[in-house]
């Protein structure tokens, strides 16, 4: 037994040479301190051996907005902003946008492989089989006002969806938790175009099986109530279909870290699922492609793009579209869906705003203002163009971002269950509040 006690001090020490270790010396004490490094990182909390004194609680890094800290260790995306690379378990964007629909990347994301033809036909049953939503559920959603927003529907419906499913709750159970997957991930189009329906004042449609998936939220969204022959046109499908897999997963954003922050206290996947896409309904998140649009239908002209980019230059206003938090290079996203836009138009008909993106690009990508900030269009840029001429109102647009990232809120969630360092989200502050105060003798009661 001792000597198995042992072993693990063998194993750690390489970490103490001087290329896998941080060498700190404490200014105020002059004492020296050796922290390991570990996947290009330092453990935050070796820090806390450095004190100025004994009563010290120990030294914290001060990191707002999470601008260069790692909550978290995954195997789910890989991000190179630098080089514009983005993978998905290992597999290229490029690759996967050209040649798996999808519910094939989702079923990827969620179990870390490719699905095998019956383990395909076996996800696509499960899929298919939870589409449709409790007629009390519908209800629910009858009751918001007329013009209430889609985006603040779904989110109170997602919470509203885990009193339907108090079985959600044993998270730990394999199977049980499979299951809310899968009722999440299908449900989502049929949520999606309810909320779409109830803002027209239409009646809802229910999901066919006879149909793909994002085929089905098309034609739950725009099929005539009087008819049940109504087949969404295959380009408008596969183009939507492919805007799905590039927004299906994007690291540790905003609504991911939302979604893991509040199942790391073990709520059910529905309300974590709540907490996700509310931070998603923020423009500065899931509204970006909306504001892109608002940007161009302002600009009207081409002839009006140079008093934009000097109002950019000047700082009076923002260049929606533009550059990215992680990307410093190309958004290889963007790439993609500006190819699928020519397929998307031939259908729909050039959207006016096209020929103003594009020239603006030309501009902007040419200017060494915007080169040297590494401004370059990112995936908000030409997806919200897409949707428009689609015949998606912009206030759909966070609905359409939030369906597909389902599966990666999803994927992220079980990792953060499954990961046996990961506790309840508890982060530290720097209090920089008053001292201790008393009140005066004259104000305490007698």
């Amino acid at each position: 037994m001792p000597k198995r006690m042992q072993a693990p001090k063998k194993k750690t020490a390489p970490l103490l040479k001087k290329d896998h270790a941080l060498h700190i010396v404490d200014g105020r004490t002059l004492k020296e301190y050796t922290v390991p490094i570990q996947h290009g990182s330092i453990h935050a909390p070796d820090l806390r051996q450095i004190r100025a004194s004994e009563t010290d609680f120990g030294l914290l890094s001060y990191d707002p907005s999470f601008q260069n800290t790692a909550s978290c260790k995954s195997g789910i995306t890989f991000i190179d902003g630098n080089a514009g690379i983005l993978r998905y378990r290992g597999y290229p964007i490029e690759e996967l946008a050209g040649n798996r629909n999808y519910l094939e990347v989702a079923y990827l994301l969620i179990n870390g492989r490719l699905p095998g033809k019956n383990q395909l036909a076996e996800w696509l049953h499960n899929i298919t089989y939870h589409t449709m939503l409790h007629e009390n559920i519908k209800k629910f959603m009858d009751d918001f006002h007329h013009d209430a927003h889609p985006m603040g529907m779904l989110v109170c419906t997602l919470a509203g969806l885990s009193t339907f499913y108090p079985e959600a709750k044993a998270i730990f159970d394999t199977d049980l938790r499979q299951r809310q997957i899968h009722r999440l991930i299908a449900k989502m189009p049929t949520i999606a175009a309810f909320a779409y329906r109830h803002s027209i004042g239409m009646a809802y449609i229910y999901p066919s099986n006879d149909l793909g998936y994002a085929e089905n939220l098309l034609a739950m969204m725009h099929r005539p109530s009087w008819t049940t022959d109504y087949t969404p046109d295959p380009v408008l499908s596969k183009a939507l279909d492919l805007l799905f897999v590039l927004h299906a997963d994007h690291e540790q954003n905003c609504s991911t870290e939302a979604m893991r922050t509040v199942g790391s206290a073990h709520a059910d996947p529905y309300t974590c699922a709540a907490a996700a896409a509310a931070a998603l309904y923020g423009p500065l998140h899931g509204g970006a492609n909306e504001q892109v649009i608002r940007m161009l239908k302002e600009v009207r002209t081409k002839e009006n793009i140079p008093k934009l980019i000097r109002q950019v230059k000047a700082g009076r206003r923002l260049l929606m579209g533009f550059g990215h938090r992680i990307y410093k290079n190309r958004d290889p996203r963007a790439e993609i869906i500006k190819k699928v836009a020519s397929d998307v138009f031939a259908v729909t008909g050039r959207n006016p705003l096209l020929d103003i993106a594009l020239e603006l690009e030309k501009v902007a990508i040419s200017d060494d203002y915007f080169i040297k900030r590494h401004l370059y269009p990112n995936v908000d840029f030409y997806s919200g163009i897409i949707y428009q001429s689609m015949g998606f109102p912009v206030d759909m647009f966070p609905v359409l971002f939030a369906i597909p990232r389902m599966s990666g809120w999803l994927a992220q969630w079980q990792e953060m269950l499954l990961d046996p360092e990961q506790r309840i989200t508890r982060p530290r502050q720097l209090y920089v509040g008053s001292r201790l105060r008393h009140i005066p003798e004259a104000e305490q009661p007698s």
